[in-house]
């Protein structure tokens, strides 16, 4: 018999705990309170758009449980903003911290995308033309325009902007 050295044994270990805890996405007899497999709606705003370069705008984004199950999310969601054949991922609220939501069939929750307008055409603002949303479990990225104007950067790849964590809606 192979003996392995003690971390790499531990690592193994790990590693198959892990994928013996994955959803097989079988039935377990009971409701399942993923994400994955939900029928998610998303809408996106109205927000309160930043009219002038250096101006704040927030956009909320509304998800909305249209299955029968119920659906459980932890976390940020992805956000991309895409323009042409550039694209840039917005940071995660500094100091947020998620926590697990659990929607009932037509229950809300709801994130907030905040950004600070950029100066067209200025080599320090993204030319947004679209708004990817990944939610955590929720399947496939969906796409939105962007009707908000450029979005100011901090450096090249970094939008100056942040999402907040999923929450409750009207919490």
């Amino acid at each position: 018999m192979r003996t392995l050295p003690v971390p790499l044994a531990v690592t193994a270990l790990a590693a198959a705990l892990a994928l013996t805890a994955c959803d097989s996405g079988g039935s377990s007899g009971g409701d399942s309170d993923k994400a994955a497999g939900c029928s998610i709606g998303i809408k996106v705003g109205p927000g309160n758009a930043a009219t002038t370069a250096g101006d704040t705008g927030n956009v909320p984004v509304t998800l909305t449980n249209r299955d029968t199950k119920k659906c459980t999310f932890e976390g940020f969601p992805g956000i991309e903003l895409n323009g042409g054949d550039s694209s840039w991922t917005v940071a995660h609220a500094a100091d947020a911290h998620p926590e697990k939501v659990t929607l009932q069939k037509e229950e809300t929750a709801t994130f907030t995308i905040t950004y600070v307008r950029g100066k067209s055409g200025a080599s320090d603002s993204a030319a947004v033309k679209t708004l990817k949303i990944t939610v955590p479990g929720g399947g496939d990225a969906q796409s939105f325009p962007w009707s908000f104007g450029d979005v100011s950067l901090k450096k090249p790849d970094t939008p100056d902007a942040s999402v907040t964590p999923i929450q409750i809606a009207g919490d």
